[in-house]
């Protein structure tokens, strides 16, 4: 279809960005994911990239080569509990976690504003807002992309870009599954959590779809959680 809509999804191989990828595809748009992990899955309508985030130029290739781009979703994110405090370790979370985003936006953003104005969703964290005492890296990486995303808010409204992101909460995914199996810490976040449940990667979806659309066409520079009214408390 000519006039389909198109989205880029990062992270696409598996958890929040695989969730939030088959979202979009139902909802009508042409999805190409990345990740720079094999292709786990196949959809009709979906193109996968294999892509390292880290890397300047392979970023900025991809990004050349968008002809049609409307949404762009930042999903890609790294945590390495326990080990972040080591410097190199460190250093990779934020490379991917945050100035990944940042290198896939630039390179993106030719696309969107061709168009004539387009969405970036990206995902940031509850603990955007909180500390990890066991994920330095991961914190600080969340916390800039709230920062980020109002920063290139602000700066690329000229082009009529809108940039929001989404706070998940505690969600169901291979990156928190040590805590899901570890009882006592699971019941200590659901103690917390007023909806009483570990949310799922399809939670993001309704949210991330609504920042992309023209529903959302006067928000801009929005933080929205997602948290099971986590961050309420």
């Amino acid at each position: 279809m000519a006039d389909q809509p198109s989205a880029v999804v990062s992270g696409a191989a598996g958890g929040i960005g695989r969730a939030l990828a088959e979202g979009f595809l139902e909802a009508g748009y042409r999805v190409t994911g990345v990740d720079r992990a094999d292709q786990g899955w196949f959809a009709p309508g979906f193109d996968y990239v294999t892509l390292d985030l880290r890397d300047d130029d392979a970023v900025a290739r991809f990004g050349a080569g968008r002809e049609r781009l409307d949404v762009l979703v930042n999903a890609a994110g790294i945590i390495r509990r326990g080990k972040e405090f080591d410097l190199e370790v460190f250093a990779d979370v934020v490379d991917i976690n945050l100035t990944g985003t940042m290198r896939l936006s630039s390179a993106c953003r030719p696309a969107l504003a061709r168009q004539g104005g387009g969405a970036v969703v990206n995902i940031a964290s509850m603990l955007s807002f909180f500390g990890g005492a066991l994920v330095p890296g991961y914190s600080a990486s969340k916390g800039g992309i709230v920062t980020l995303t109002k920063s290139l808010a602000i700066a690329w409204a000229g082009d009529d870009i809108r940039v929001n992101a989404v706070a998940p909460g505690w969600i169901a995914t291979p990156l928190t599954q040590a805590l899901q199996d570890d009882p006592e810490r699971s019941r200590t976040i659901l103690e917390r959590t007023p909806m009483a449940r570990w949310g799922t990667p399809s939670d993001l979806v309704g949210p991330a779809l609504f920042l992309a659309s023209d529903a959302a066409r006067f928000v801009t520079g929005t933080v929205l959680p997602v948290d099971g009214g986590y961050s309420s408390m």
